[in-house]
């Protein structure tokens, strides 16, 4: 049997963010991260639709970029004081990812955090809270996503929570919140959303309720994407759907081992995580082929690459990708960016048995050991050719 899972309501267009004053409930917390949703009045915004709905709000603000154990638990503390029968996040994905971690603390306060890293292993949740999303960047996708993403900084690895528990109840997906974006911050999430819908398409679990939205989410971000970087606002509102609509369908297919290589390398060289994932993303696709070349290949015909042979097709699709990269002002290879070879040599194996480890390997469509992924991490550092 298979399963297919999506938030209750999505609410999304410009000031959808009004949907707050609609809640019913008596109590909700509200997660952010940095200044930003409080600059642009959106925070604001958000308390004073709740007010008008009647329910008492408290704030835990300042979750930092990766949000790391220490904080989920600090913030579980603080909900199990105040007891919300809502919890809502607003910004990035990591103050999102972070309330959902804080969320499962707050309802099962003796759960251990070794326990929650075990895929598909967390407790039902909605005892005492239900949850709502609101993304302000366009690519984690997190809002409708069953996955939660925390740092352990004294081990120095990233950990994916997985479970469909951990999926939002309500998703408000307002463009207006994506419109201050820095043009970093909109490249680097937008090729992490072309990464989910490229990873989703390929994936263990992919399905035909998965494919259509993986497909339409890479066009796309092919159409947008680049405008969206250039100030394009209606271009960037459509972004803001592609992500949502590429977060949809990893969700439920799951991703592959570009994302088990983003999560260990953002917690030991400190690359954003879309970065990472835009980086990693055409030396993957040259490992994976082997087993899925025809996935691929069909992305590319969709996208009207040229070729002949899947094999040119998949070679199209990978010049796409970099020459995307390349437009974006984001760097080719692990080296471009800034990691040392000193700090690389020493931190390889390390990074690559642990992302054999992730979570998201396991629904790779090629299986890989150790020793592939050194080699693999490699070709990403000098730029060599993927021929194993």
């Amino acid at each position: 049997m298979n399963r297919f899972t999506l938030p209750r309501d999505i609410y999304f267009g410009k000031g959808s963010l009004e949907t707050l004053k609609q809640i019913e409930g008596k109590k909700a917390i509200i997660v952010v991260g940095g200044s930003s949703m409080k600059r642009t009045g959106f925070l604001d915004k958000a308390c004073e639709y709740l007010n008008e709905a009647g329910i008492e709000t408290k704030l835990i603000e300042g979750v930092e970029p990766d949000p790391s154990v220490e904080t989920v638990f600090e913030g579980a503390k603080i909900m199990s004081e105040f007891e919300p029968d809502w919890i809502i996040s607003m910004g990035g994905g990591s103050p999102i990812d972070a309330a959902k971690a804080m969320w499962i603390f707050y309802e099962y306060p003796e759960f251990t955090f070794e326990e929650a890293v075990k895929p598909f292993n967390i407790p039902p949740l909605r005892k005492k809270a239900r949850f709502i999303a609101i993304p302000s960047t366009s690519g984690t996708a997190t809002e409708v996503t069953a996955f939660s993403v925390i740092t352990d900084y004294k081990k120095k690895i990233k950990y994916p929570l997985a479970d469909f528990n951990l999926t939002p109840d309500i998703a408000i997906v307002d463009s207006e919140l994506a419109e201050s974006m820095p043009k970093k911050l909109v490249a680097h999430t937008g090729m992490d959303a072309l990464t989910h819908a490229i990873e989703a398409y390929v994936a263990g679990l992919r399905s035909s309720f998965s494919d259509p939205l993986a497909l339409n989410a890479i066009i796309m971000v092919r159409d947008y994407l680049k405008a969206s970087f250039d100030g394009d606002m209606v271009a960037r509102d459509k972004m803001h759907e592609a992500q949502c609509l590429a977060g949809m369908a990893f969700s439920n297919a799951l991703l592959g081992i570009t994302h088990s290589m983003a999560h260990k390398i953002g917690a030991v060289f400190h690359v954003p995580h879309g970065c990472a994932n835009a980086i990693l993303l055409p030396y993957v696709i040259n490992y994976n082929k082997k087993e899925c070349m025809d996935r691929y290949a069909h992305i590319a015909r969709m996208l009207g690459l040229t070729g002949n042979t899947d094999e040119e097709l998949v070679d199209s699709l990978v010049d796409m990708i970099r020459g995307l990269n390349k437009e974006l002002d984001i760097p080719l290879t692990l080296k471009e960016y800034g990691v040392t070879k000193e700090d690389f040599d020493e931190n390889v194996e390390y990074v690559s048995k642990n992302a054999v480890l992730d979570a998201c390997t396991g629904s790779n469509p090629r299986t890989i050991d150790d020793e592939n992924m050194i080699k693999l991490f490699k070709a990403a550092y000098d730029g060599l050719e993927v021929n194993f």
